[in-house]
């Protein structure tokens, strides 16, 4: 039997609520208060699983989603 180096990446969603002036305004508080901590994705909502096989040097088998 072989080892293999498995990556598994999730992407969570999850959505707040920024007062600002504008679009670019919100964007940039948006980020602000998710460097701080202040937005936080836990549970969040999964929206999509990626799984892949490692094999070093940034190759991968490619991305699948399951």
């Amino acid at each position: 039997m072989k080892k293999y180096k498995i990556s598994i990446e999730e992407h969570v969603s999850d959505s707040f609520e920024v007062e600002a002036e504008n679009e670019e305004a919100a964007i940039k508080e948006a980020i602000r208060k998710y460097k701080k901590g202040e937005f936080v994705l836990e549970p969040g909502y999964v929206t999509d699983r990626l799984i892949c096989i490692d094999k070093g040097e940034n190759d991968t088998s490619g991305w699948l989603e399951f």
